[in-house]
């Protein structure tokens, strides 16, 4: 079978050749125009020759003025070979600025467009003339006046220098990466104002511009946070501590049974059977100090004081852990009642809200116990008194009970038992009252 093939056809057959160009039809009433300028000179300033500036990175003002410096280039400059030698250097600099300097400088050989030549047409419209004339290519540079580099002082370096002075720059130049770090962050921190006015003669050296324009960025951007006081105040707000008069010049003003009861549920404790030598404490502290409160002064009030910290004690040692945690559990009511019998309904109740939350005892609840009971024990001791009774009602050791006692500003100390070879631990609250401070600890990599 014989294969048909198609012969194309060729442009030229279409029809007529179309024109390459495009014929431009003139009017006789439309004279024509000539679009070819005249250069009529280029020339080379040899004295003040116009200059094209760039500034990267800067916003000049408008009313800059700057003054022109020039030096004769020399005869062996690689730039000498490529440019004119009788053109000279040129250098622009300004001060009018009341914090910056600004020069203007040739790119040198190896710029970006040191190659190149720039130019600058004056053109006349009259004559159709164009005038040409080289122009020199500058960059603007702007540094703040106050921080130039200061030159060497020849005195300066006469002075004799100490051997701290010395083993910092023996560091310096051979000593390993991590000393050389820690020397430059003693550098960085060593900020003595005492120092600095001493050597001043006693008149402290005021700051330049741009130091107190740094100064007051620095002062609107820690406006708002937070002072060290504050976190502190903030801290001890929420910590489960009793309340207390801080500012109180007595130490039995700063802890009082009223403020930490309260009158109404202290006024409601039944006291007649301890009164009468019937009753007698299930907690060993309290009943330690039954006798002595008894037969002291103000008997009634400390006892019902007492008689708190007992029903406290009983309300504590009579929960047990919870689901969560960290958490116990209380008892349901009527065996809580039983329990701390004969305690009145509105005690135990004033007890489970201020202690516990839905029944549940958190960290928070435990250490508020630990801290009343620390607080009621100092008030009932005459603010002095051993703390092997009450550590093993709380169940704490002289580590924890330690702890406990110092968040409500007391001390603990060590002192000799009554047997040989042994040591009690005494828990003594006065004033001035000492409380932990927050630790702050320093961030890694620093």
């Amino acid at each position: 079978m014989a294969e048909h093939k198609e012969k194309k056809r060729k442009r030229g057959e279409d029809g007529g050749a179309r024109p390459k160009k495009k014929v431009s039809i003139q009017t006789p009433s439309q004279p024509q125009q000539s679009n070819i300028l005249k250069i009529s000179s280029v020339r080379t300033a040899q004295t003040c020759p116009p200059v094209i500036a760039t500034s990267p990175g800067l916003c000049l003002p408008s009313n800059v003025k700057f003054q022109a410096y020039t030096t004769q280039q020399t005869s062996g400059s690689r730039r000498s070979k490529k440019a004119d030698p009788h053109t000279p250097n040129l250098l622009l600099h300004s001060s009018s600025h009341s914090k910056l300097d600004y020069t203007a400088k040739e790119e040198g050989p190896g710029g970006r467009e040191s190659h190149l030549k720039h130019y600058i047409g004056v053109f006349d419209p009259k004559l159709g003339q164009l005038e040409v004339v080289e122009a020199k290519k500058m960059a603007v540079r702007g540094v703040v006046r106050a921080q130039k580099p200061p030159e060497e002082d020849v005195t300066e370096r006469q002075v004799s220098k100490t051997m701290s002075e010395l083993r910092n720059n023996l560091g310096e130049a051979f000593g390993t990466k991590k000393a050389k770090k820690a020397l430059a962050a003693i550098t960085e921190n060593a900020i003595a104002p005492e120092k600095a006015i001493a050597n001043a003669g006693g008149n402290p050296q005021k700051l330049s511009s741009s130091s107190q324009a740094l100064m007051e960025s620095i002062n609107d951007v820690t406006m708002g946070m937070t002072s060290k006081e504050d976190l502190q105040a903030a801290a001890d707000a929420a910590k489960p501590v009793p309340p207390g008069n801080f500012d109180a010049q007595e130490i039995q003003d700063v802890y009082t049974a009223e403020e930490l009861v309260g009158s109404e549920i202290l006024s409601s404790i039944p006291i007649k059977d301890w009164q009468g030598s019937v009753g007698k404490p299930i907690n060993m502290f309290t009943a330690d100090r039954l006798r002595a409160i008894r037969e002291g002064p103000n008997p009634v009030h400390r006892l019902r004081t007492l008689r708190y910290l007992d029903f406290l004690i009983t309300f504590f040692r009579n929960t047990a852990p919870g689901k969560e945690r960290g958490t116990r559990r209380i008892k349901p009511r009527e065996k809580l009642m039983e329990a701390m019998k004969p305690a009145p309904q509105p005690v135990i109740e004033s007890i489970r809200r201020k202690f516990s939350a839905n029944g549940v005892l958190r960290k928070f609840h435990t250490d508020l116990i630990y801290t009343y009971c620390c607080a009621l024990a100092a008030i009932l001791s005459n603010y002095s008194f051993d703390t092997s009774k009450l550590r093993d009602d709380l169940q704490l050791d002289e580590r924890q009970f330690g702890q406990y006692f110092r968040e409500i500003g007391g001390k603990v100390k060590n002192a000799k038992g009554a047997e040989k070879g042994t040591h009690v631990q005494v828990a003594v609250l006065a004033l001035p009252l000492e409380f932990p401070k927050i630790r702050y600890q320093r961030p890694r990599g620093r």
